[in-house]
């Protein structure tokens, strides 16, 4: 097999798996995988271990696309108040879409139930990386305890994406006002 048929296997493979994982959860079994993506079990145990393996994959792939959907790029000005808003608004505006079903990487975590599982793993880095960005935010904006807001943020955030994505809750400035309240009494500039 070629090695441009073994990538564009692995991509069907990751690109099934974001979709279905998403959509139907993390129970979904090898063969809905494999059916989706068009590749035989052979060939996605020739390049995974494990659906486990498949899973994780996933998640650290779609990482990238996940934080260009949320945060302000690099060379953005703002405050970090307005960054960190920026976040929340972007978070809104996301849960609007139709497809929409939460953050992919807390839904990996609550089905999972399992810290040391790949996916798990994968996703508590991406949870780890948001709350980092919001301290570092809280640090420039001068707040006296920076990992205390980032923690209050991260629950806005996750229960905000869980509601919505539940449809149980629309967003529509909800989550924007909830931080601005948590970011007045922080004092955060």
């Amino acid at each position: 097999m070629a090695t441009s048929d073994k990538a564009s296997t692995r991509d069907r493979l990751l690109d099934a798996a974001a979709e279905l994982f998403y959509r139907e959860g993390v129970s979904i079994g090898v063969e809905a995988l494999c059916r989706t993506a068009g590749v035989s079990k052979r060939s996605m145990y020739q390049l995974f271990a494990s659906k486990d393996e498949v899973l994780a994959a996933s998640l650290e792939r779609r990482l990238p696309e996940y934080g260009a959907q949320l945060m302000p790029a690099a060379q953005e000005s703002g405050t970090p108040r307005e960054r960190i808003l920026q976040v929340f608004a972007r978070l809104e505006k996301a849960s609007t879409e139709p497809a929409y079903q939460g953050c992919p990487y807390l839904a990996a975590l609550v089905e999972l139930k399992d810290l040391e599982h790949p996916a798990s793993v994968v996703a508590r880095g991406a949870k780890e990386w948001l709350k980092g960005f919001f301290r570092a935010q809280a640090e420039k904006g001068g707040v006296r305890d920076p990992e205390l807001l980032a923690r209050q943020l991260m629950l806005v955030f996750d229960g905000a994406s869980a509601r919505a994505g539940a449809g149980i809750e629309t967003l529509d400035g909800l989550t924007t006002a909830t931080v601005t309240a948590l970011l007045d009494a922080a004092d955060v500039r």
